[in-house]
């Protein structure tokens, strides 16, 4: 099975068509096992509801079809919402496929465990025993990886929302018109992509958010004849 991947306030989600073809399911009925069962879902916990200016964002960033947009609410399904769509079907295809979802799609990089305080003491030692050479080859590792962990670094959740924000100021100031502004979106992301070198703008380096902000507040959609 291969899934777009999405992301909405940094964690992975799943449109509802995404669900339903993962499920071997129609939409329809898994839009309908919602609706009977909704007091079992939470906002935040289960599912992400995107309205207004943020769905048009949305849409925009993730280049979805706008024809298919006829709701005013727009839902992304989490990990534990995934799971409750599964019980809801419960089927072993749609179990099947929530253990696939698991280990391969909402599946994130395990973060780099802290050091225990006996590994923080034996380090602290084999550090005093070093000589003022190791000790300077060491500073010299020390700001090579720094270095490559600042070039790897990206944007975090707060950032990725004040860059939207810039972008949504900036296409709003430029037009009114909804069908144009939809245009706006599209092409400043797409530009900012391709000024960044980056598959999405939750890409770009940390050490460019400035940088970012700027090209996106001295921006000029391109004139089309």
């Amino acid at each position: 099975m291969n899934l777009s991947i999405i992301e909405q306030n940094n964690q992975r989600v799943l449109t509802t068509s995404q669900l339903a073809e993962s499920y071997g399911a129609e939409k329809q009925l898994v839009i309908n096992n919602f609706n009977r069962n909704k007091e079992r879902y939470t906002e935040g916990k289960h599912f992400i509801a995107l309205q207004g200016d943020v769905k048009r964002e949305f849409f925009c960033e993730n280049q979805i079809d706008f024809s298919k947009k006829d709701h005013s609410i727009f839902y992304l399904w989490t990990e534990k919402g995934a799971w409750l769509h599964a019980k809801s079907l419960n089927t072993d295809e749609a179990w099947d496929a929530y253990e696939m979802l698991v280990d391969e799609y909402y599946a994130i990089q395990k973060q780099v465990k802290a050091l225990t305080e006996r590994e923080q003491l034996e380090a602290s030692m084999k550090l005093s025993l070093m000589t003022s050479e190791d000790v300077k080859e060491l500073k010299g590792e020390v700001v090579q990886i720094r270095g490559m962990v600042e070039n790897q670094i990206t944007l975090d959740y707060g950032e990725q929302r004040r860059l939207q924000k810039a972008v949504a100021i900036k296409v709003y100031e430029q037009s009114s018109s909804v069908d144009h502004q939809r245009q706006l979106f599209s092409e400043l992301y797409r530009e900012i992509k391709d000024r960044f070198a980056v598959a999405s703008y939750k890409d770009v380096k940390r050490k460019e958010f400035q940088k970012a902000i700027r090209y996106i507040e001295s921006w000029i959609p391109r004139k089309v004849s």
